[in-house]
């Protein structure tokens, strides 16, 4: 797509130095979340040619979370997640698991056949279907399995030269706060960085992000970056997190679906520069054409499974255009790449929407009481007898 921007294209100081992640520096302090169902190859690609301006290594793409256990299963489908393109650099991965030797085992799979440059823990996902077998957000409640976890990671990476990070919440719920602890715990560990979703699980994605959170784990974690996530919709928004937290860098989640062109502004933006991409209609119907065929080279060649993946973003690239709704049903219904052309060309163009175009979208709703295993809540310490249970949250490729 060839952006159409607004304002100037001057350059002034830049607004933060590069992202140190272990041995790597990638210019751009941006991370793009990884998202089930979303963040596979093909979106990767369009975010990463969007960020492209930012440097050399113009931040940090990361794959769908895949469970630790699927990986030392050889799940074919685990497999296809931790699978980047030719060009893809550095390659990002996010590991999931709630048993400490699973693990490190899987870390030691990603490190020792070098399937990724980097490797991402994840105690964020607020999922029922996780956290009430006490994994995602979760875990970090259960120290000393966090430690484990945490441990096992980074010294199966080590031998390797992998950094392992860590993504989290701030906890279960505003009685149960673990992400300070757990923050400086993972520091001492010997993790890359630190990165918070600004939210309880109990929040889920509702309400506003609580970035002064941010502000104080970046007062508790010294040596290594600290990442904001949360509610960041616009490159302003980035600026805005980093002024007011300090944080070293933002990782973004919803507020690139279906507006890959975000890493533009972002690149832009933390390069001090104010430019910013305004597509036209028929710019983000060339968009969606393009992510089309990249869904269906992702998913080697099988054009069904590639188009159909495809519909869930059409809702997010088209919001705030004036597209009709019987354009719209017809297009979350596409079944091949030449009905595709035929539904996007009918759309005509029309000139970038300002406003409702942005802003908060995907998934977000009203809080929800946390699924948690019975008793979870009741000690900091894991029950012997749990752990062949909490083995179970292992069981899916993708937990969400």
């Amino acid at each position: 797509m060839t952006p159409t921007i607004e304002a100037s294209r001057h350059a002034s100081a830049r607004v933060l130095p590069p992202l140190q992640i272990g041995p790597m520096t990638v210019d751009t302090p941006v991370v793009l979340a990884p998202m089930a169902g979303v963040t596979n190859r093909a979106f990767r690609t369009l975010c990463r040619e969007a960020g492209a301006s930012g440097g050399e290594h113009p931040g940090l793409y990361v794959a769908e979370m895949v469970t630790s256990r699927a990986l030392v299963e050889r799940n074919a489908e685990a497999l296809r997640i931790v699978t980047f393109g030719a060009d893809e650099t550095p390659r990002s991965a996010q590991v999931y698991g709630v048993d400490p030797a699973t693990v490190g085992a899987a870390v030691r799979i990603i490190a020792s056949e070098d399937r990724a440059d980097h490797v991402d823990l994840n105690f964020g996902c607020p999922v029922p279907k996780v956290t009430r077998k006490g994994g995602g957000g979760a875990l970090p409640w259960k120290r000393q399995l966090f430690t484990d976890i945490v441990r096992a990671a980074v010294d199966a990476a080590a031998p390797y030269g992998v950094p392992v990070t860590i993504k989290m919440r701030e906890g279960i719920d505003d009685d149960h706060l673990t992400y300070l602890e757990a923050g400086t715990i993972a520091e001492g560990l010997g993790v890359a960085a630190v990165a918070l979703h600004a939210r309880t699980v109990a929040q889920h994605y509702s309400g506003e992000a609580r970035w002064p959170s941010i502000a104080r784990l970046k007062e508790a974690v010294t040596s290594v970056p600290v990442l904001g996530n949360g509610d960041i919709w616009s490159a302003d928004d980035a600026l805005r997190m980093v002024a007011e937290t300090g944080a070293d860098g933002v990782v973004v989640g919803r507020g690139c679906q279906g507006r890959p062109w975000l890493f533009a502004d972002l690149a832009a933006a933390f390069h001090g520069q104010t430019v910013r991409v305004q597509p036209t209609l028929r710019e983000v119907a060339d968009t969606i054409y393009r992510h089309g065929e990249l869904m269906i080279e992702y998913y080697d060649g099988d054009e069904h499974k590639g188009v159909r993946d495809l519909r869930k973003h059409m809702a997010w690239y088209l919001k705030g255009y004036a597209v009709g709704g019987e354009a719209r049903h017809a297009l979350a219904l596409v079944s091949t790449l030449a009905e595709l052309r035929e539904l996007l060309d009918a759309l005509g163009d029309a000139p970038y929407p300002g406003k409702d175009a942005e802003g908060q979208r995907g998934r977000a709703g009203t809080p929800k009481t946390p699924h948690l295993p019975y008793g979870w809540l009741d000690s900091r310490d894991l029950d012997p007898a749990w752990e062949e249970k909490l083995r179970e949250a292992e069981l899916s490729v993708s937990g969400g």
